[in-house]
């Protein structure tokens, strides 16, 4: 279990057990046949505001009493005996999980069931409110033939044997003389398996708490297991890749896939201390040919060879084993002073067999059409012979500096470069120039735009679906399998199938093993 593993699972299991504690808690709380009491109003009667007080506070029904407050004095204290008078309002109800039938009751006194008590008060009057939803309740309180019903002298009052289901109430509105404001008030009797309890509530001038102590509680808890898995993931040294090795290794080949590459390298190496991955690229096909070349007779101190290519190796190499790592998306480029934004396949064929030679003949403008083009070497190059010049290839070589004819009877200007770099740079500067690259270098060059063919934009999405038909494999070339344990055998794994496909994304390619490329790779 690793630390993260370990604080999740501790998040987790508190995410379980947090609110299972609190429906346990509350029905503990609950559980069984209870009687709950408490005063939610004790107020002296006369005064403006009145000296409202309650032995646990007031609560929703404060309101009730409150209107009775600014009543004259005198409508009381005419009364005879009536001195210091005052009104309470007390709340009885079932707080409990089991309903209480008249049965329950255990006073002694058959006609009653609680008692309630004012300590140093006289009751003088008694008005019942019964819960909105239980009206009837109401029929439990009138006496039958002078016995039962609700009774009160002095300072108590009697309470029938009132059944409640779970959740019901009724309250008192009692009208007290003598004693003061805030003297205990109390419920007495018994239930049987149950009790009879002082429940609180609050006043209005109370502020609830935003949480209970167990969602306070659990709240510390989840924050302080985020802290520390947040903690765990900024500050820990990143694991290194399976199967790390190290070693030397070159990297030959494709300049297009070049940039992907030398980024992947450097990523191995940091992860990978001990490891030097050196990228030398010179093109396809010169990488093949060294590899080949070289073969299995290498000078052992020499570093591990691995190449890359813009498509399969020649068919007479045999004694090379492949890898497909990715599709890779090349574009045709244009420099900016050419307004052309989509060729159609002939037309572009057209250019590149000598037939059109200024843009003026392609809608653009009048500007002689300068071909920036690879060597043999590139791998490129032959991807665009086969996928969209028809197996034709380039017209020959006419040009040094890719302006200017070698010969004023050359029909075309074409030049050869020796790196995707190189053509970049010089459509980019040559006035009517075009060329080809690989896409993301292509997308992020100044003085030049890539363009469509036959109305489909170069993108990762139009390699994944197949509609854009400059694509290509790219491959990785070794001499025969590489030993298990190898830096070769390690880096192949982590570009194609380790932590490696994020940068190939990150370039713009497809790697062959995820779900659209799998398929594309495969056919």
């Amino acid at each position: 279990m690793s630390p993260e593993n370990i604080v999740a699972v501790v998040a987790a299991l508190l995410g379980l057990v947090a609110p299972a504690a609190g429906a346990l808690f509350q029905l503990r709380t609950r559980r069984g046949k209870r009687i709950g009491h408490r005063v939610q109003m004790d107020t002296a009667i006369g005064s403006d505001r009145g000296d409202d007080r309650g032995d646990d506070g007031g609560g929703e029904d404060g309101g009730d009493g409150q209107a009775r407050l600014n009543a004259p004095l005198g409508l009381f204290t005419d009364q005879p005996g009536m001195s210091n008078p005052t009104l309470a309002l007390v709340r009885i109800e079932n707080t409990g999980t089991s309903s209480i039938a008249d049965t329950d009751y255990t006073n002694p006194d058959k006609n009653h069931g609680l008692n309630v008590v004012f300590t140093g008060r006289t009751v003088r009057s008694v008005e019942v409110i019964p819960d909105p939803k239980a009206a009837h309740l109401l029929g439990h309180f009138v006496p039958v033939e002078g016995k039962g019903g609700l009774q009160h002298s002095g300072n108590t009052i009697r309470l029938p044997r009132v059944p409640l289901n779970q959740d019901q109430h009724f309250k008192l509105l009692v009208l007290l003389s003598g004693g003061r404001v805030g003297s205990k008030i109390d419920v007495t009797g018994g239930i049987q398996d149950g009790k009879v309890e002082r429940t609180r509530s609050m006043s209005v001038d109370d502020k609830p708490p935003l949480f209970s102590t167990l969602a306070m509680g659990t709240t510390i808890v989840l924050a302080v297991c985020l802290l520390t898995l947040a903690g765990i993931i900024v500050f820990r040294q990143p694991a290194p890749p399976i199967g790390c090795a190290t070693g030397e290794l070159r990297v030959v080949g494709s300049t297009a896939f070049a940039p992907a590459m030398e980024e992947l390298a450097d990523r191995y190496a940091a992860d990978c201390p001990g490891s030097v991955i050196t990228v030398d690229a010179h093109g396809s096909n010169e990488g093949v040919r060294e590899l080949a070349e070289a073969g299995g007779g290498a000078n052992k101190d020499s570093p591990a060879l691995l190449a890359l290519s813009d498509g399969p190796k020649p068919a007479s190499f045999t004694q090379l084993r492949e890898d497909r790592v990715a599709i890779a998306a090349f574009a045709l480029v244009v420099n900016d002073e050419t307004d052309v934004k989509n060729l159609t396949i002939d037309q572009i064929r057209a250019i590149y067999q000598g037939d059109v030679v200024n843009w003026k003949e392609l809608g653009g403008p009048d500007l002689p059409i300068r071909l920036v083009s690879r060597d043999a070497n590139s791998g490129t190059r032959d991807l665009l012979r086969r996928h969209i010049l028809d197996g034709q290839g380039e017209p020959a070589f006419t040009s040094r500096d890719c302006e200017n004819k070698n010969s004023p009877q050359d029909k075309i200007i074409r030049c050869e470069l020796g790196s995707t770099g190189e053509v970049l740079k010089t459509v980019a500067r040559v006035p009517g120039a075009i060329g080809y690259s690989e896409l993301r270098a292509a997308a992020t060059s100044k003085g030049l735009h890539t363009l469509n063919i036959d109305g489909h934009a170069p993108s990762i999405e139009a390699i994944g679906d197949a509609t854009y038909r400059f694509t290509e494999i790219e491959y990785a070339y070794t001499n025969g399998a590489p030993v298990s344990d190898s830096l070769t055998s390690s880096f192949l794994n982590y570009v194609i199938r380790g932590n490696g496909q994020e940068v190939l994304k990150a370039f713009g390619h497809l790697p062959c093993y995820t779900p659209d490329g799998l398929k594309r790779c495969q056919s």
